[in-house]
């Protein structure tokens, strides 16, 4: 929540009415949590929480570091304690128990916010004993802690809904009747003690590496993103794209593609970047001629860029660092030729799209010129790379994040209007904590399934029987996996459906073989799905209300601009090239087969999307597009297409790819030389 006022109440874009923000604010709060609206001492006292917790984790993050060499510095499990500690509080706080109780704490609220920091503060007091207590928790121990799991699990239910809370408590019957359970799921179960033990006095349950990348990097990006939204860097790069993109073809699409790219990486939320944008560049679709349903879709696929998009990507890519123990800049330049690759689809869609409604060109003239914008605004673009400069020049992320805060907040005086003078200061580093409330105890939560899955072994349980129901298969090992992922994902938020898939997919796929870092983001393209895919596609539904759309059909058009690009996961795991798309040489090869597979996957998106659309120079008949989607499959996937050729016809079958760029070029020459175009369809969607 990095808004100061909500969407509704704003200066109204033309074209959008009030009801359509106040409905698309609603699945912001779907997404994010239904959120308290406080003022008196109430206000006050929230947000002076709020600001005490980002300032200290902002020292947290420099304590002896130079030039606070001399700061104390805040041991790990401390700093995990506390964090949880804030974030339980300021979730009583902010997020009502029920929607009857809203805008007002209620006295139960202060008490559990209460009891939820004391439990905390008497495992921080208790230092070495405490945590050598695991596997003999005292009467104490083991009442505290479940007080504690059981607030925790409401501050969860109010921040992310039902569900989260209802699978943790389905893990935790696990762990205790396991001895009931048939094959090939039983296990020598475990009493209370011993699961309130692993869960919360070890740093393998609730503590464990979900928190630590909460409270150490996830909070520092919230704090970093208020501050780049607070100084005006949204609406930045948004007027941006508009003075870049406008008065050309198709500018309202483009315009759409470029701002979610630049709004995505520093947002990280796909609901929030689809409404932000869908207010101001939904009317200028409208007047381009996209069709409502369709624009909708474009929205949403869109927004969801921001869960995959450098630099901030989502809070699961904090997650894949510290579960590879790898560096979070690993993760960044992982992720990269996948973004481009996403957005180039979307981009392929949007041009297409402009043959098929006839879009026309909308003048989109702003007070300032692009020059204008440029030189006087230009300088959020520095704020929004400076991470990875940082991170290049060789400090740690946790320090290239907060000197990237202190660089956004000195260059926000620049200019008056994006000063952060003390009053907005207070208010971004307010939004900086509340924004991580919903991804934190999600984390949190997250370490009752982790604590369980380590306790019990249902990783490996689990992977087996994966393999051996795909019969020693990759690919089927892999659908599996992905259908896993997006079941899951349909109904708890990415960061919970990654973590739950970390622990318990994939290593059904590194045991194939598989290496670990395609395995992980595989499983986190899989579950960023969740934004899209019903009966919790918040983005699309989002979109739709400000769209003015039938909200399963806009959903349907953002399946449609996604999919395309969502066959590019398949590709880290079943083509030998494949680890090329993670900037990862493949094992004997070189850097030619990076620019080699990422040209092939290029070009093989580029006829899916054709094929999606029926629409290449022109409009497609059946067949043109069952050969695009032919030449699209055998240049995204050439070297499973070749293994299933030697399976069937049990020889090599080579220049899969060639042949499918081959086929590509016949149906777009077959195009060219037809006569006359058909005209062009109603805009149906």
């Amino acid at each position: 929540m990095t808004e100061e006022k909500p969407l509704a109440a704003a200066a109204l874009p033309p074209g959008v009415s009030q009801d359509a923000l106040k409905k698309a604010e609603e699945f912001i709060e779907a997404d994010e949590g239904a959120f308290n609206r406080l003022s008196g001492f109430a206000g006050t006292a929230t947000t002076t929480v709020a600001v005490t917790m980002s300032l200290f984790h902002l020292y947290a993050a420099v304590a002896g570091a130079w030039p606070f060499t001399d700061a104390p510095i805040i041991p790990t499990q401390p700093l995990r304690y506390a964090h949880v500690a804030f974030v339980l509080v300021l979730s009583f706080l902010l997020f009502p128990m029920a929607m009857r109780f809203r805008n007002r704490i209620r006295w139960w609220d202060v008490l559990f916010g209460i009891v939820s920091a004391a439990i905390l503060i008497y495992a921080i007091e208790g230092g070495d004993d405490f945590t050598d207590r695991a596997t003999m928790p005292t009467t104490l121990d083991t009442t505290l802690g479940i007080i504690f799991i059981v607030l925790l699990l409401e501050a969860t239910r109010r921040t992310t809904g039902l569900i989260v809370p209802v699978i943790s408590v389905g893990f935790l019957a696990y762990a205790y009747f396991g001895p009931y359970l048939p094959q090939p799921w039983t296990h020598r179960g475990f009493d209370v003690g011993q699961i309130v033990g692993q869960l919360f006095i070890t740093l393998e349950g609730i503590f464990g590496v979900p928190v630590d990348v909460s409270s150490s990097l996830i909070i520092l990006f919230t704090i970093y993103g208020a501050f780049l939204q607070h100084s005006g860097a949204g609406k930045f790069f948004i007027d941006f794209s508009m003075a870049l993109m406008g008065n050309k073809a198709n500018s309202a699409g483009r315009t759409v593609v470029l701002s979610s790219f630049l709004l995505g990486g520093p947002s990280g939320s796909g609901v929030a970047t689809t409404v932000t944008i869908g207010a101001v560049a939904y009317p200028m679709m409208e007047r381009a001629g996209f069709e409502k349903n369709a624009a909708g879709g474009l929205l949403a696929a869109g927004g969801l860029g921001a869960i995959i998009s450098p630099p901030v990507l989502g809070a699961a890519a904090f997650l894949i660092a510290e579960f590879l123990k790898i560096s979070y800049l690993d993760v960044i330049w992982m992720a990269t030729i996948p973004t481009l690759l996403y957005y180039l689809s979307l981009l392929f869609m949007v041009e297409l799209d402009a043959k098929r409604f006839s879009a026309q060109t909308v003048d989109t003239s702003q007070s300032l010129s692009l020059w204008q914008l440029t030189t006087r605004y230009g300088f959020h673009f520095l704020s929004l790379i400076s991470i990875i400069v940082f991170m290049l020049w060789g400090y740690s992320p946790t320090l290239s994040v907060f000197w990237s805060t202190v660089l956004t907040f000195g260059l926000s005086f620049l200019t008056r209007e994006t000063a952060l003078t003390p009053k907005r200061l207070v208010k971004t580093l307010s939004d900086g904590s509340t924004g991580v409330l919903t991804a934190a105890t999600t984390c949190a939560t997250a370490g009752i399934i982790v604590g369980v899955v380590t306790l019990t072994g249902l990783g490996l349980k689990f992977s087996s029987i994966v393999i051996d129901y795909a019969g020693g298969s990759l690919l089927l090992t892999a659908l599996y996996t992905a259908l896993i992922v997006w079941i899951i994902g349909l109904a708890v938020p990415v960061t919970a459906s990654y973590i739950i898939c970390a622990v318990i997919a994939a290593p059904a796929l590194t045991k194939l073989g598989v290496p670990a870092i395609a395995a992980h983001m595989f499983i986190f393209y899989y579950a960023v799905l969740s934004e899209v895919s019903p009966p919790t596609a918040l983005s699309p539904f989002a979109a739709a209300a400000i769209t003015g759309g039938d909200p399963y059909k806009t959903t349907l058009q953002a399946w449609k601009y996604t999919l395309p690009a969502f066959l590019v996961p398949f590709v880290f795991v079943l083509d030998p090239q494949g680890l090329g798309l993670l900037l990862h040489v493949p094992k004997g090869g070189s850097w030619v087969d990076v620019v080699e597979i990422t040209t092939k996957t290029a070009l093989g998106l580029g006829a899916l999307a054709a094929a999606a659309q029926g629409w290449a120079l022109r409009r497609t008949t059946i067949g043109e597009r069952a050969l695009l989607i032919l030449a699209g499959l055998l240049l995204v996937f050439p070297s499973l297409i070749e293994s299933l050729m030697e399976v069937i016809i049990g020889h090599d079958i080579e220049y899969t790819a060639t042949f499918g760029l081959a086929v590509a070029i016949v149906v777009l020459i077959k195009q060219r030389m037809q006569s006359a175009p058909p005209e062009a369809p109603a805009a149906s969607g």
